[in-house]
């Protein structure tokens, strides 16, 4: 005869999605690197629209910048928000989430509406419409007030999962396989 825990399965069945460091600093770092690449190019075309000759060693400098200060702006950044990026914690309790520097939100499955993704690549955020807003409970965590959007007396919790492991179609099966089927 098979002991009941075994039938029953775990206790608790926690599947956590969360923010590689890695690939949010590589990332960031082409971000910060296109977008100062483009204002150094815009920089040197205003000094040539003006006439003012570049100094001969420039090149080499405003090559180093080009390099060097994206690196360090993207790791200054990382390092500033190390502990608080975004997470998610789908367990049979409910759903816990955090989008990065906010407070922790706890639904319980009955009180979630809907779930859904919205946007593309690093930019893709999750979408969970709570029943009502009495629903959630949000925690005492270290941050600002969770991320919302409210719709026609809707308020959506939104959180940031384009670079959530192990990604945000793996996500979003998750909880469309936990959420209970409304008849």
């Amino acid at each position: 005869m098979a002991h009941i825990d075994q039938v029953l399965g775990p206790a608790d069945d926690t599947v956590t999605f969360f923010q590689p460091r890695a690939m949010v600093y590589v990332t960031m770092l082409w971000v910060t690197a296109a977008v100062w690449v483009i204002c150094l190019g815009l920089y040197l075309l205003m000094r040539l629209a003006f006439g003012d000759p570049l100094p001969a060693g420039s090149v080499v400098t405003f090559l180093e910048m080009a390099l060097i200060v994206p690196a360090v702006l993207s790791a200054a950044i990382l390092l500033l928000a190390w502990k608080r990026l975004g997470w998610l914690h789908s367990s049979m309790h409910g759903l816990d989430f955090a989008a990065t520097g906010r407070k922790p939100v706890h639904l319980p499955w009955a009180g979630v509406a809907t779930v859904s993704l919205r946007h593309w690549g690093p930019f893709r955020e999750l979408v969970v419409t709570p029943i009502a807003p009495d629903f959630a409970t949000v925690g005492d965590g270290v941050g600002r007030a969770p991320r919302t959007r409210k719709r026609g007396g809707e308020v959506s919790y939104l959180v940031d999962v384009g670079l959530m492991s192990p990604g945000p179609e793996v996500l979003i099966a998750e909880l469309h396989r936990r959420l209970p089927t409304k008849v």
